[in-house]
Parts: structure tokens; sequence; C-alpha cells
């Protein structure tokens, strides 16, 4: 494959198509579901003189895609449903869990050295 098939892969995969997604339509309302879309890619080269004469050529590219949230439309009034993400949830919770009972313990030993 040459960087120009690779690069029209690439516009393909990286349409408006990926972020917003088929609407949804029951009993009144509609739904569209959105996407946050990340890309990368890369490329390289290559060339050996002397005595193994080597060619090289490489080239990559990546797609993903994260829900984001929701278009939610009824009665002509659209309004924005965000995606709750639990999993960061939990873990900002167990960070604010473990910063706090840190504080406590630095509390109590200094307390206690004052006595």
């Amino acid at each position: 494959m040459d960087i120009i098939q690779m690069i029209e892969q690439a516009q393909d995969k990286s349409t408006v198509k990926r972020v917003f997604g088929e609407p949804i339509v029951q009993d009144g309302i509609t739904v569209i579901p959105v996407a946050r879309i990340a890309g990368g890619g890369g490329g390289g080269s290559g060339r050996q003189e002397g005595d193994n004469p080597g060619e090289g050529v490489g080239a990559g590219f990546g797609l993903g895609a994260t829900p984001s949230g929701v278009f939610v439309i009824k009665d002509g009034a659209v309004r924005w449903q965000p995606v709750v993400d639990v999993n960061k949830l939990i873990i900002g919770g167990q960070i604010v869990m473990v910063v706090a009972l840190l504080t406590i313990r630095t509390i109590a030993r200094l307390r206690a050295r004052k006595r």
C-alpha cells in the first residue's frame, strides 16, 4: 500500500459519520449518539549503504472513538445528555480517599508529637 492509499483510507475513516451516529426515533423522541474521535499516524523510511544494502519504508494510521453523549430532540427542543464514565468517577473517589487518609494520618502524627 502506498502513502496516497493510506491517506485516502484515513480520510474515509475520519468522516462526520464517525462522530454522529444514526439517529434513533421512537415515540416522537429522536436520539443522536455522539462520539469523540482521536487519530494518529506515523511514517518511516530507510536505506543502508555498505556491505548489505537494504531498503525500507513504513506507514501507519490509527483511529479510536469514545462515546461522548447523545443529543435528545423532543417537541422541537434539543438537549445534550453527556455520557457518565463510571470508571473515572471511581478512580477519582479513590484518589480523594487516599489523600484524605494521608492527611488524617499526618494530622494524627503531629498531634501525637505535641503531647
